[in-house]
């Protein structure tokens, strides 16, 4: 894997996200966010590591219809969507540790 996360918006949410085999983790960034940009790294390792979870990031500017649709007011936040309904939300940066605690029992 290269590392980087592939990018969802708004025309591809559907298919990539809601409509996926499995639990996918959503990204809600944007490029000026500085506690974003420290997270980002800690998803792509995380990515990388896991076949049980599909990690995508959604730039907030470009994709506004869907983080209005999913009330994204800070960034970054991370939502975990399984079987088409948001199971867990994580707003704020996290060390990898405490975001693969607060995961882990939504990902049993």
């Amino acid at each position: 894997m290269s590392g980087k996360l592939p990018d969802v918006t708004d025309t591809n949410f559907q298919a990539d996200v809601l409509e996926a085999d499995g639990p996918v983790l959503v990204d809600f960034w944007a490029p000026w966010c500085g506690p974003c940009r420290v997270v980002h790294p800690i998803l792509e390792e995380m990515d990388a590591e896991r076949d049980d979870l599909k990690i995508v990031s959604l730039n907030v500017d470009d994709n506004q219809v869907s983080a209005t649709r999913y009330e994204v007011l800070s960034i970054p936040t991370l939502i975990l969507f399984k079987d088409g309904a948001e199971a867990k939300r994580i707003v704020g940066a996290r060390p990898k540790r405490g975001l693969e605690a607060e995961l882990g029992p939504v990902l049993v």
